[in-house]
């Protein structure tokens, strides 16, 4: 029986980690493979991208793995309603999209999941906010680096930004550090293990990054705590 969540009991699992592994690959076994390393990695906040041949076979065969685990399944890369509708059906808990498109949050909210669509303006992460997004992808996020987060969360400090595009490993602590609650990480946690056929090289990497994550974040504790 899949786990139905509450949630608020996903969006806390996707905080708590702090970081969002978004898979693209070529195929379903590539995909499985990489979203498999990325969790024994330590990263329990899975994307499988909408991009993927067969993503809902991925998304379907991943949430009947973890049905009794602390993962959680996404699914990214949603531009509308129509696939928000076939990915929540399909069992995931959270959805994610490259922009702003309000029939894919109706839908995440009538079929209460969580959602994070994207964004680049303070005016499309407020009209986000507005129409019950849970946080706000922002994205492309190396169009301008970390400062844009702090530069957003300046007017709109409640707002939850997670950033993706340019984050790695070397940088982020920076966009924790800005302001983030969490990063989406892609490119630099599993093109390596593709172009290799390593994904042992994807599960390092995540340890990598939830080392540096937490590593943030108890510097930042202490930093609050001053």
């Amino acid at each position: 029986m899949i786990k139905i969540r509450d949630k608020y009991e996903t969006l806390k699992c996707i905080l708590d980690c702090g970081i969002i592994a978004a898979i693209r690959a070529p195929d379903v076994e590539r995909g499985l493979n990489l979203a498999e390393a990325a969790r024994r990695g330590g990263i329990t906040a899975l994307e499988i991208t909408m991009t993927v041949p067969g993503a809902l076979e991925v998304i379907r065969e991943l949430v009947s793995r973890y049905a009794d685990s602390e993962v959680v399944i996404g699914a990214g890369t949603v531009l509308d309603a129509e696939t928000a509708r076939l990915a929540i059906i399909s069992g995931v808990e959270f959805v994610v999209g490259p922009h702003l498109n309000l029939g894919m949050l109706r839908i995440s909210n009538r079929y209460q999941k969580v959602c994070i669509p994207g964004a680049m303006s303070v005016t499309e992460v407020v009209s986000a906010m507005e129409h019950g997004a849970d946080a706000v992808k922002i994205f492309p996020a190396s169009l301008f680096g970390p400062r844009i987060i702090k530069a957003i969360r300046e007017p709109l400090p409640q707002a939850r930004l997670i950033p993706m595009g340019g984050v790695n490993v070397d940088n982020v602590a920076e966009w924790l550090e800005a302001g983030a609650v969490a990063v989406g990480v892609g490119g630099d946690l599993t093109k390596e293990a593709l172009a290799k056929g390593d994904y042992s090289l994807t599960e390092q990497k995540a340890k990598q990054f939830i080392t540096r994550i937490r590593e943030a974040r108890e510097k930042l504790k202490g930093v609050s705590n001053v």
